[in-house]
Parts: C-alpha cells; structure tokens; sequence
C-alpha cells in the first residue's frame, strides 16, 4: 500500500542474507554479529564520525517498511535492538543510545527493506542535525567493531 521499491530493485539486505559479496552490497559477511532464522544484525556499513560501530538490525524475509512488517517479526527485531544498546553501552562506554526506523523517501528510508538503527550516542555529536555527513566506513574498521561486539551473542 505505501511501497516505493523500484522495479528490478536489488536490495543489499537480501544480498548479505544470502552471502553475496564484491562492489555490492556494501557491508560484508565479516560485519554481521549475530543471525537467527528471523534477523541478521551487522556493524553499519556507513555512518558518521562521531558514531562509530552502530548497528543495522532486519528481517531476513524481505519486507520494505513498517506497514508491512508482521507484529511478530517487528517485536524480534525489537527485542534484540534492546540488546544491541546493551552491548553497545557496555562495549562503547557511550552516554546514551538512538534507534532509529525510516519509512518511505519523505521518512528518510533509503533501502527499501525494513531495518533499525542503534547508534551509540556521545555528548555533542549532532547526528540529528548533520545527515549529509554520513560516510562509509572501511573495512578493516568494520571488522574491529564487528569482533568486538560478536562476542556478546
């Protein structure tokens, strides 16, 4: 009902869940840090400065948004976000937590799979305010988060 999937759309999120590799998608096998049948959680392929090692958490079934996501599958991802900010928090030392869910293109959703952020938040970091400053993340740096927090599920 509220769809804006292009046609032929390649959706990096069912790239990672079925391991495909190369120029796309952009995150890789070594980001993820957890999978069950239901989600995958991966260190953020890109992000800002002041926020690194956040995590992208989504449904393996391909899902576009909110709307069309079932309360089952949205209470899952839920549930682990919880405990993504725990970890974060304990991994990161951050003073605060971000979850964060876009929906359609006014909504700021950019990858037409549904998917939460949780950002370790900091003390002056202004990720409200500089979205434009988003970049991505090298490999080597992703892979350093991704152990670090693997350990933890």
């Amino acid at each position: 009902m509220y769809n804006h999937e292009p046609k032929d759309y390649r959706c990096p999120f069912c790239a990672i869940r079925d391991g495909i590799e190369g120029d796309f998608p952009y995150t890789k096998q070594q980001d993820i840090i957890y999978q069950d049948d239901c989600l995958i959680a991966v260190v953020a392929s890109h992000g800002w400065e002041t926020n690194k090692g956040h995590v992208v958490i989504f449904p393996k079934k391909h899902i576009e948004n909110i709307y069309d996501i079932d309360e089952e599958t949205l209470s899952k991802l839920h549930i682990f976000a919880k405990k993504a900010a725990e970890v974060l928090k304990q991994e990161y030392k951050c003073e605060g937590i971000t979850i964060r869910q876009n929906n359609e293109p006014q909504g700021n959703q950019d990858v037409w799979h549904f998917h939460l952020h949780v950002f370790p938040r900091y003390s002056g970091d202004n990720i409200d305010q500089e979205t434009g400053l988003r970049k991505l993340n090298p490999i080597k740096e992703r892979k350093d988060f991704a152990e670090r927090l693997r350990k933890y599920f």
